[in-house]
């Protein structure tokens, strides 16, 4: 029976592909901090818990142990993070970094956490050009590409062989991040309109951590050394992913589609409201054999059912007490959107 540890695993993708690879025979050990995060269905499937802090060099020696058939980290952050895993890569037949698509650059040098936003004028191939490695705080708009960018040369300059994968916008249960909150909790609310910058027609790429899973395995077949994007088969707008939430959820509610890009401030604003589109161009994947679990639609409806268990709290280990607050807030206004809609009504 091969087997697999993936650092970080009680995470989105992390999950998904315990699951995925339980579901093909493989041992699966995942790594964390907190036991009850570990959903049950994975345990009863036969996954293996594993308490280990990922900066700590004994533990994370401890966790991949004599060797694995696959590593999958997806705690990689900075050059130190992948400067600590390449000794344990000697017993570690193929492996896998989670980095991100926030490490390109258009032609200007903006990237996706620039103040100004990128224009890739097109497809975003694995050849696109980065950032510059860094270091400093990986935590911060500029230093996280930065420092994703070193982690990522320090493993392909390694000789190992070591797959970097670069996925957008990744959805799937046990985030802390889950963009879809900014509907689900609107349909939960049972809010009577949604308003939407830009028309609704920005476009962010999403990638379903049922397909980062299902790279994985691909790659797990195939090891070698390699840059992959990772994204959904399609590439849906704000308006199309708001109404995929709500025909799953019956939320009936009013378009408002508001002619201008979102503003500090003013309603309208959701997480994929990128000025010009961003969609990564996926075909270097399938030169691996790489098949999608399914396009957005038939993917996201298990992170809204999750989020809906969790708003209740029956969704096991997870709550959403571990919500980004800062996040959310400025997308989920509703003070400022009443009075936008008062106004329409007295206009």
């Amino acid at each position: 029976m091969p087997r697999a540890v993936i650092l970080g695993g009680t995470g989105p993708i992390g999950r998904a592909t315990a699951r995925r690879l339980l579901g093909s025979g493989w041992q699966v050990d995942l790594t964390g901090r907190d036991p009850a995060r570990l959903p049950a269905g994975l345990a009863a499937a036969g996954a293996r818990f594993v308490a280990s802090e990922r900066r700590d060099p004994s533990q994370l020696a401890a966790a991949i142990g004599a060797g694995a058939d696959l590593l999958v980290d997806c705690l990689c952050y900075t050059a130190a993070d992948a400067a600590m895993a390449l000794p344990l890569l000697a017993g570690v037949g193929a492996a896998v970094m989670i980095s991100s698509k926030a490490v390109y650059v258009d032609a200007a040098g903006r990237h996706v956490n620039s103040d100004a936003p990128p224009d890739f004028g097109g497809p975003v191939t694995e050849d696109q050009p980065t950032m510059a490695p860094g270091g400093g705080d990986y935590g911060t708009r500029e230093g996280y590409g930065a420092n994703k960018v070193a982690a990522e040369r320090v493993l392909l300059d390694s000789g190992r062989p070591v797959t970097v994968l670069r996925p957008s916008k990744v959805h799937g249960p046990g985030g802390s991040r889950p963009r879809e909150w900014v509907f689900v909790k609107r349909a939960l609310d049972r809010r009577p309109a949604v308003l939407l910058a830009n028309r609704g027609a920005g476009v962010d790429h999403t990638t379903a951590a049922a397909n980062v899973a299902a790279l994985i395995e691909a790659v797990a077949a195939s090891p070698g050394a390699r840059v992959l994007n990772s994204a959904d088969p399609d590439a849906p707008s704000a308006l199309e992913i708001s109404r995929v939430v709500a025909a799953h959820l019956g939320h009936v509610r009013d378009e408002v589609l508001l002619a201008g890009p979102a503003r500090p401030g003013s309603p309208g604003a959701t997480p994929w409201d990128a000025a010009s589109p961003i969609v990564l161009d996926t075909a270097a994947a399938a030169t691996l054999g790489y098949r999608p679990a399914g396009d957005y639609a038939a993917t996201v409806t298990e992170t809204i059912d999750w989020l809906v268990l969790a708003a209740a709290g029956r969704a096991g280990g997870d709550d959403l007490s571990r919500l980004d607050e800062e996040y959310f807030w400025p997308l989920l206004d509703y003070p400022a959107e009443d009075r936008y809609l008062a106004g329409l009504a007295s206009s």
